[in-house]
């Protein structure tokens, strides 16, 4: 017939048949110098012994985990015992990110919940007033929460003013103040990929649950809940592992007692004074429990498929 091409001499998707990995060529070649190298190259720091002016020395040792892990005293001389304090920084860590996700999961359902439920003509407003402040760098949103929640910020003057509190409520260098910087750098990663799971969720279930006589958390924990799971999770994902590494929240609106892993692979890199090799090493640990985490949700994943 005329104007039909014939089969494999066309247009379409026939013109990309048998080229898929040439036109993934560019794509590797990104991932390959920007994510895998960097990994690659990090993972062999951990290995080298450190130099004392700052940097590495091509010399292949365990010492950079064997600090992480084990104490032999001020010399290095004394019978190992347990490290608690990089542990005791990983687990604080891991609480803190956990929490985070947990806040960004409370607030954030029911505002994408919200938004998904609004008319087709709001709902591009709604999600545009979500995703208006960050626009903005993240440093430049930190500094300004610092400034917002500090003693002599608008936070403490209006509630002094008000007369709620009779002092300043002390939120800086605290693990309160670590808690709102998480969550308010990190909301979004939760809003967004449960509203698009809330957006395309079938309402007639709910109405059949309904007809059935079962009452809102009912509705919410056996029909809602396991239908948007994978937006919850997908954005529990995105919270938990930005705020695990997380270094500009705990350095500007906490302290010492706040310090976290991301803080810590920080000052690593900072200087002569900096241990390139311990970095390194606490860098592929947590590595290692984030890709162990992703791991075990794909494993999940996979049985529930079955």
């Amino acid at each position: 017939m005329a104007g039909v091409a014939p089969p494999g001499t066309g247009t379409g998707s026939g013109i990309y048949r048998g080229n898929g990995p040439r036109l993934m060529l560019p794509v590797w070649a990104f991932i390959g110098i920007f994510l895998v190298l960097p990994v690659l190259l990090m993972a062999v720091y951990s290995f080298l012994t450190k130099e004392f002016r700052g940097g590495v020395i091509w010399d292949p040792t365990l010492a950079a985990y064997d600090k992480f892990f084990l104490d032999r005293g001020l010399f290095g001389d004394e019978p190992p015992v347990i490290e608690w304090t990089y542990i005791g920084i990983f687990w604080r860590s891991i609480w803190q990110a956990g929490l985070a996700t947990l806040f960004c999961l409370v607030i954030g359902f029911p505002t994408a919940w919200f938004i998904a439920t609004r008319d087709v003509r709001t709902r591009s407003a709604w999600l545009f007033l979500v995703t208006i402040p960050y626009w903005v760098n993240l440093l430049i949103r930190t500094v300004s929460m610092k400034f917002l929640i500090r003693d002599t910020g608008p936070l403490n003057e209006f509630l002094l003013w008000t007369g709620v509190v009779d002092g300043p409520l002390g939120l800086v260098n605290t693990n309160l103040a670590v808690q709102i910087g998480l969550f308010y750098s990190y909301l979004p990663f939760m809003v967004l990929p449960i509203y698009a799971a809330v957006e395309r969720y079938d309402f007639a279930l709910s109405e059949a649950a309904a007809d059935l006589y079962a009452g809102a958390w009912t509705t919410l924990r056996l029909v809602i809940l396991p239908v948007v799971r994978p937006g919850i999770v997908a954005g529990c994902i995105l919270v938990f592992v930005p705020s695990l590494g997380a270094f500009l929240a705990p350095d500007l609106l906490g302290g010492a007692k706040t310090f976290m892993i991301g803080s810590l692979i920080e000052e690593q890199f900072k200087g002569a004074a900096g241990n390139w090799p311990f970095g390194a090493a606490a860098s592929m640990i947590l590595l290692s429990i984030v890709l162990g985490v992703l791991l075990l949700y794909a494993r999940s994943q996979a049985k529930g498929a079955r």
